[in-house]
């Protein structure tokens, strides 16, 4: 594969709609499944007490996922554009806050998690091969007060996301067969640790019994807040496909089939992992583990699973990072073809059809907080402020219907306006608990979106001369 040179783009403000609503669907599933669903189950069983209460809250974030997935379907057929939140706002509020929402998106809202991710990915590597983990440490440097460090484990994370880059540099064609490879496998990877548990794992179905607390324990009602917040976060990612709308075809009915299917698929798969835990576990084993996949395999299969986990868990992981490389840069490319980011992030590569500029530069920065080891602090704080954006561009469908009634709108939010408030009101809940219960963090987060302030006004000032 020959290596795509930035010099060779053109600038073009259109993109080909080469999507099908099987990719769009690939993305979005891929973007959601992480490594979130192997992790805080343990923390749910801990804090919930019984397998029913388990089970039940994750139905009740993919019902909030869904209400999203609804609102974000009606948004994205009626402005099949490249940027997803982006547009919403800008059409429904102005550029200002177009703008806040696509720096943010740039800032911390991909960048970090795709640096998390690609760090992930090679810390499961290192399972494998222990040069590859984050504790091998090659050597370091400070610069004005930035410590730069470099391990095993950053170079197969640097290594990860510029190959993941290139290969969209390359284009929607080849970008998304890989995807869509990524995205299978992981799918199957899945499945297969789902059936093979539950047909031959050494699990106990007495685990799904409820014990002297009952169906639904005291503890779980007190604690059901702060559980429903590691579920949203696990389902973070269902608008994924909303993103590439300028690239989708028949975008008014492939954008709302693929938000519904990849959030339905998600839960389907979600539902079956818990199943299997709680197979392998019952819930006091399940309570505080943090590596709560790599608990129940081994107690299903035996210590050859941890290899087989191992190499899931990396899979997916990676899957997910490719999804974010795709999805970001449409945000940044649409807010440079409206004169509100660097001119030359706007360009299209004139053999590969892509947003090369916006991808590389995605990277680039990216790969500053891989080194600098930032990003963590980044994905605290990112959260408060996308779900603040999502809760907005939710808001829209609202504010929209108010000032533009006669819109084209192929696909109309059912149960309106039910829909949209449900989304609302939880969301409006947890910014509020985070800013009580996290206040450094979510003031953080507020400052980075007010800094985007000065950048909206050099930029309006310099696209208008």
């Amino acid at each position: 594969m020959a290596s795509p040179t930035l010099p060779a783009e053109r600038p073009v403000l259109a993109l080909t709609r080469s999507v099908g609503a099987f990719t769009a669907t690939c993305v979005v599933v891929a973007n959601v499944i992480g490594v979130g669903i192997f992790t805080t189950p343990g923390f749910l069983a801990r804090d919930l007490g019984s397998p029913f209460a388990v089970l039940s809250i994750w139905v009740i974030g993919a019902i909030l996922s869904l209400a999203g997935a609804l609102s974000y379907s009606e948004l994205g057929a009626a402005y099949p554009e490249a940027g997803g939140e982006y547009i919403y706002l800008r059409e429904a509020y102005g550029p200002l806050w177009g703008f806040l929402c696509g720096w943010t998106s740039f800032f911390t809202g991909f960048a970090a998690p795709i640096a998390a991710a690609c760090i992930g990915f090679s810390a499961y590597l290192s399972l494998f091969a222990p040069a590859l983990g984050p504790d091998y440490l090659l050597g370091s440097v400070e610069i004005s007060g930035i410590k730069l460090s470099l391990s095993g484990g950053k170079i197969v994370a640097l290594l990860a996301l510029w190959f993941l880059t290139l290969v969209h540099i390359t284009g929607m064609r080849r970008g998304g067969r890989m995807q869509v490879t990524l995205t299978a496998g992981k799918i199957a990877g899945i499945v297969a640790l789902i059936i093979l548990g539950l047909l031959l794992g050494a699990g106990d179905w007495g685990h799904f019994r409820s014990g002297e607390a009952g169906l639904v324990p005291s503890q779980a009602l007190s604690n059901g807040a702060v559980s429903l917040i590691f579920i949203l976060y696990c389902y973070s990612g269902w608008n994924a496909s909303v993103y590439l709308a300028g690239e989708v075809r028949n975008p008014h009915r492939n954008i709302p089939l693929s938000l519904l299917t990849g959030t339905g698929i998600v839960l389907v798969l979600y539902m079956g992992l818990n199943v299997l835990f709680l197979y392998a576990l019952p819930i006091s084993g399940m309570s505080g583990v943090l590596q709560i996949g790599e608990k129940a395999s081994l107690a299903l299969f035996g210590p050859v699973a941890t290899y087989f986990v191992a190499a899931l868990m990396a899979l997916s992981i990676l899957a997910s990072a490719s999804a974010m490389i795709l999805a970001g840069p449409r945000v940044y490319f649409a807010m440079a073809s409206d004169g509100l980011f660097p001119k030359r992030m706007a360009g299209i590569h004139s053999e590969y059809g892509s947003p090369a500029a916006s991808i590389f530069f995605q990277s680039v920065w990216t790969s500053l907080l891989v080194l600098s080891g930032t990003f963590e602090q980044l994905v605290v704080y990112s959260g408060f402020a996308l779900i603040l954006f999502s809760a907005l561009a939710v808001s829209s469908v609202m504010v929209l219907r108010w000032r533009r009634p006669d819109l084209p709108r192929p696909f109309r939010v059912p149960l309106y306006p039910l829909t949209p408030l449900l989304f609302l009101g939880f969301s409006a809940w947890i910014l509020w608990y985070t800013l009580r219960g996290r206040p450094a963090e979510a003031l953080f987060a507020i400052a980075t979106i007010l800094f985007g302030l000065p950048l909206y006004w050099f930029w309006r000032r310099k696209a208008s001369r």
